[in-house]
């Protein structure tokens, strides 16, 4: 079996992870943060490790302001939701993931102004055009770091530069890119960063997290829901703490431990050295790929410019068609339709049926490559 849809999950997790999750199970499987006893002690220690850990990773002053959350998807709500009201006016692109397009759209219905900025059809965008996008009730600007259609890389730093010479605050959907590409919090002005734990993280599934930049006023932002958070518990009105103002409930700690043994693994083997490993068989695979007779390739010609993500069709093909033969016939698992990114896909043209997907990871060999390079052209023949 080779796989080849590390956009949607990675695997296999790296050994440290699985058991950094049962061991937390097995030897401290307390509430972190409910009590005062020895278990419960030692999960809050390791959750508030992880914590640090993330702080680290992505260059973040105070680790009180990295949030957990189940998903990247949640953490997205959280900041839209508990900063935007009506009349505020916020800005998105044209590639950007179900995730922040359907809050988006129903934050829309309830009175948030929305403008979404088109991109080029290799997922590219100019600056220039979010800049020209802003109005004074702008508040958000809220843009994929990179494309899990096409991989494209869109250009953070300069759209922050955008947003904040207007006043507005940029968020940023690193659901592509968390462990993939170098994030610098603080050197990117980032204000809002929505990661998800379960892709180039190398974590589990069901956790994720928002980094809040010093920019943000947490007074100004609400809470997506209330509830027990271990502290002033004297209160029946919500902590305006950090984190506790927007981590009501229990914690996935064996997931969160899970995730700390993930990203130590990518820290010892260094994101620069998986990326240039991964950019090489991305090369590999395009290149065996486009010269296919009616093989569209799609995003940027320049790998500088993409992360390890390849989208293509073939003329005369559904994409499912090829999909399936790809698994069910050489053991290739890939990704077809429109990866809940239909305005990704109008962007590049292929609305309504997508592309298939092929997503390199971690473990990604260059037999592997060449095996998925032979296994396509037997199926266009």
């Amino acid at each position: 079996m080779i796989y080849l849809d590390h956009a949607a999950t990675s695997w296999p997790k790296p050994r440290e992870v699985i058991n950094a999750m049962a061991e937390l199970m097995e030897q401290a499987g307390g509430n972190p943060g409910r009590a005062g006893h020895r278990l419960s002690i030692e999960a809050g220690r390791i959750v508030y490790d992880v914590r640090e850990i993330l702080a680290e990773f992505f260059n973040v002053s105070n680790p009180l302001r990295v949030i957990f959350t189940a998903n990247a998807t949640y953490a997205i709500n959280l900041c839209l939701y508990g900063i935007l009201r009506p009349g505020d006016h916020v800005i998105a692109s044209s590639m950007e993931h179900n995730a922040v397009m359907r809050p988006l759209r129903d934050l829309e219905s309830k009175g948030v102004n929305l403008s979404i900025v088109p991109c080029g059809q290799d997922g590219s965008i100019d600056p220039d055009s979010v800049a020209q996008a802003m109005r004074p009730s702008t508040r958000i600007v809220a843009i994929t770091h990179a494309s899990n259609v096409t991989g494209t890389i869109l250009p953070v730093a300069e759209i922050a530069n955008a947003a904040h010479k207007s006043g507005a605050l940029l968020l940023v959907d690193a659901a592509q890119s968390a462990g993939v590409l170098p994030i610098d919090v603080q050197a990117m002005n980032i204000d809002f960063l929505a990661f998800t734990g379960h892709k180039g993280l190398l974590g589990p599934q069901g956790t994720g997290g928002l980094v809040i930049g010093n920019r943000v006023n947490i007074k100004d932002m609400e809470p997506l829901w209330r509830g027990g958070t271990g502290s002033r518990s004297e209160f029946e009105v919500q902590p305006d703490d950090l984190p506790d103002k927007f981590e009501s409930g229990t914690v996935n700690s064996p997931g969160i431990a899970g995730l700390g043994a993930g990203i130590r693994h990518l820290m010892k083997r260094g994101i620069e050295s998986i990326r240039a490993q991964e950019m090489e068989l991305t090369r590999q695979l395009v290149d065996g790929i486009m010269g296919l007779d009616g093989v569209s390739v799609y995003g940027p010609a320049d790998l500088a410019r993409r992360t390890s993500i390849v989208s293509f069709t073939a003329a005369g093909r559904r994409v499912s068609e090829i999909g399936l033969r790809l698994d069910e016939e050489f053991g290739i698992l890939s990704r077809v339709g429109l990866h809940c990114a239909p305005a990704a896909h109008r962007t590049i043209g292929t609305f309504p049926e997508g592309t298939v997907r092929l997503a390199l990871g971690l473990h990604t060999t260059k037999e592997e490559i060449t095996s998925v390079i032979d296994s396509i052209k037997k199926i266009l023949h």
